[in-house]
């Protein structure tokens, strides 16, 4: 029998909890720290961006009205999954950046603790930032956050796996649904937390992660007009401005944060509801 040839994998986007290659057929080099070739990524484009869009705004609506409990359970088995697969993690970590596969290792034992962490918060943050407020009248009044709808998020380009979940994590946490764009330079640990999410009972849409040119793609977040929020924490300072004033051309609210654990990334992308309620009805 003949020597067996390698299965290379073929890494592809996902959307709508599919796997699907980029309409466009492009692919770019991704190589290690040293200039050696690891793999060739997708490519994506406006169009895939379009059906990536189309694909959270369905899932949104089911996402944001179940239970924040059930949310929660959902991003704990995100976490249960992605401990069962860390050694897949720390090795692609390694060869990526060439870090050491301890500090790689530390790199996906944090992942994952942040994971139960924003778990933890989904049926708090009403209590941290929700209200009973006073009134003149017989009514109660209340202050609720609610999820603020579909929400882009551009990927540092360090800390592939970490800084991916810092963004993602707290995006879904609070019912939203997310079109995140991974790492240009090292897209491949976002795209295998993809395999995770898809077997994570992860509703279908809720997250879709896209591959490719941060430059190419960013400005096309922020003018989307079907894309709600942007985190672009990710994002280059030269390419701020740009995205920075197509989102503002639809009214589109924009973050960037430094710390990767804290409510004050959930709350960015959710809006304040008021409900009256007359009392004695």
């Amino acid at each position: 029998m003949s020597k067996r040839i390698d299965v290379k994998k073929t890494y592809k986007l996902f959307i709508g909890g599919a796997f699907p290659r980029t309409e466009s057929g492009r692919t770019y080099e991704v190589k290690n720290s040293k200039g050696v070739f690891i793999a060739n990524p997708c490519m994506a484009s406006r169009k895939d961006l379009k059906d990536a869009v189309v694909a959270a705004r369905s899932a949104q609506s089911g996402w944001s009205q179940a239970t924040a409990y059930n949310r929660g359970q959902i991003l704990y088995r995100i976490a249960e999954m992605l401990e069962g697969r860390r050694e897949q993690f720390i090795s692609e970590i390694s060869e990526l950046t060439g870090v050491a596969a301890k500090k790689a290792s530390d790199e996906v034992e944090a992942s994952i603790d942040l994971l139960v962490w924003y778990a933890g918060w989904t049926d708090k943050i009403s209590a941290l930032d929700g209200a009973t407020n006073p009134v003149a009248g017989p009514y109660y009044n209340f202050t609720i956050p609610e999820a603020l709808g579909v929400v882009g998020f551009i990927a540092p380009k360090k800390s592939a796996l970490l800084g991916f979940i810092a963004g993602i994590a707290p995006i879904i946490a609070s019912g939203n649904t997310v079109i995140a764009l991974a790492s240009e330079s090292a897209p491949l640990p976002a795209m295998s937390l993809a395999e995770v999410i898809a077997t994570s009972d992860v509703p279908a849409g809720v997250v879709n992660i896209l591959t490719g040119k941060t430059a190419e793609l960013a400005p096309w977040f922020a003018s989307h007009m079907d894309i709600d929020g942007l985190d672009i924490t990710g994002l280059d300072s030269k390419l701020v401005a740009e995205v920075k004033v197509a989102g503002a051309q639809n009214l589109k609210r924009i973050h960037a944060f430094k710390e990767v654990a804290t409510p004050g990334r959930i709350l960015a992308f959710m809006e304040s509801k008021t409900v009256w309620h007359p009392i004695g009805v």
